[in-house]
């Protein structure tokens, strides 16, 4: 802040030295004093604004003069500096921080500033549903998008005054378009702080729903960790369990070299229960299948004696349907299958290769195609004789002209 004190500043200097200070908390981190410093000075501007009277409630936007557009967005500024405030009670930055939000936006709202959008969508009161959230966010990008590029083309149009005004000063010809550009400042400088208080009320509102979902993800976490009376760890129980662990590690490191070394396990569902706790390795197991029950540890692991126990140990159901073998009662299923195809099918050879079978194809082959014979030739007789009685067309003579 210089060496003056801070009361000794004019209005300008102080918004001045606010702002740099608040541009660079956005850009990059900075010290925390630095953070308190730009908040001394937003609340020193806006005691400043109140006791000069620089806005009325009987104004708009239009009776504001130029030179008063910006402090505007002293609050603005503010909450922004008070978001990045490190504190120990979060929850009340985030509360401070949305007051001043707040009434940045009510002000701009009495001053005809805020998007018609908005105002209908605040009007409402209920909840939105997802698509005109999501409606609402792609307009408010848009605006912001629109608002940067506005400030990019005044400021352009600024370094093209200058380069004309140095180009008139050294007796060079001024390009063409310009001429006009040279009594407008007033108005460009106008222009530009409405556009920067429309850029920031986009950034304001988002700001303002992002401080509200952290304040309720805070208050549910302070609210759980009252109920549950949960406390931090010490660094002693932890150093405590560390050792604990790394003795046991060192020890199973000494009898893996004098252990007899376990028999792998060849079924699926008996090493789940291994890995679960329901079994131990040394124990013997047989492939049986045992019905998968979702629920409770406490129950799931012990045998339910009640209803309300065996009802209570199956309350987390899968959405599939369960097993109801192992992999390993399925393939032993299924060789067994297969070992009885493969006698039928032996059984089946052996006949087609015995005698009995052959003989039998052979018995009376020549019977069988005289009475096939016979019967084709009484047909075809049959169908010879009903053509001759019968000519084609017959039946339509009477319905032609000349019949």
């Amino acid at each position: 802040m210089g060496e003056l004190k801070m009361e000794e500043l004019s209005l300008p200097t102080l918004f001045e030295q606010a702002c740099k200070i608040n541009m660079m908390a956005s850009e990059s981190s900075i010290d925390q004093d630095i953070v308190r410093k730009g908040c001394e000075a937003l609340k020193k501007c806006e005691e400043m604004i109140s006791k000069l009277g620089l806005f009325s409630a009987n104004e708009t936007k239009d009776d504001i003069s130029t030179t008063n557009l910006k402090y505007i967005l002293v609050p603005f500024y503010l909450a922004e500096l008070r978001e990045k405030t490190a504190q120990d009670d979060r929850i009340q930055i985030l509360k401070a921080s949305q007051e001043e939000l707040k009434e940045f936006i009510s002000f701009c709202e009495a001053m005809e500033l805020v998007p018609e959008e908005e105002l209908e969508i605040s009007a409402q009161g209920c909840p939105i549903s997802f698509a005109d959230r999501r409606a609402k966010k792609i307009a408010r990008f848009k605006r912001q998008k629109a608002a940067e590029s506005k400030l990019l083309e005044i400021k352009e149009r600024k370094e093209r005054r200058g380069r004309s005004t140095k180009a008139s000063a050294l007796s060079t010809p001024i390009e063409a378009g310009e001429e006009d550009m040279l009594d407008d400042d007033g108005e460009e400088e106008r222009e530009a702080w409405l556009t920067t208080i429309s850029l920031d009320l986009c950034k304001a509102f988002d700001l303002l729903e992002m401080l509200k979902m952290e304040e309720g993800m805070l208050s549910a976490i302070k609210e759980k960790q009252l109920q549950e009376g949960a406390t931090e760890i010490s660094e002693a129980i932890l150093d405590e369990r560390t050792m604990k662990a790394e003795a046991w590690h060192r020890d199973a490191a000494a009898r893996a070299r004098y252990t007899k070394p376990t028999p792998p396990i060849t079924c699926a569902t008996f090493a789940q229960d291994v890995l679960e706790g329901r079994a131990t390795v040394s124990e013997a197991h047989e492939h049986k299948h045992q019905p998968m029950i979702f629920g409770p540890a406490s129950l799931v692991g012990g045998n339910p004696t009640s209803e309300r126990e065996r009802m209570a140990a199956q309350v987390f159901q899968p959405h599939y349907r369960l097993p109801t073998m192992s992999i390993e009662e399925a393939g032993l299923r299924e060789m067994g299958m297969m070992n009885k195809w493969q006698e039928r099918n032996a059984k089946l050879m052996e006949e087609a290769n015995s005698s009995w079978y052959k003989d039998r194809q052979k018995l009376r082959p020549g019977e069988e195609e005289d009475e096939d014979d016979d019967a084709a030739v009484e047909k075809a007789r049959a169908w010879d004789d009903w053509k001759d009685d019968n000519p084609r067309g017959a039946g339509n003579k009477k319905l032609t002209p000349c019949g």
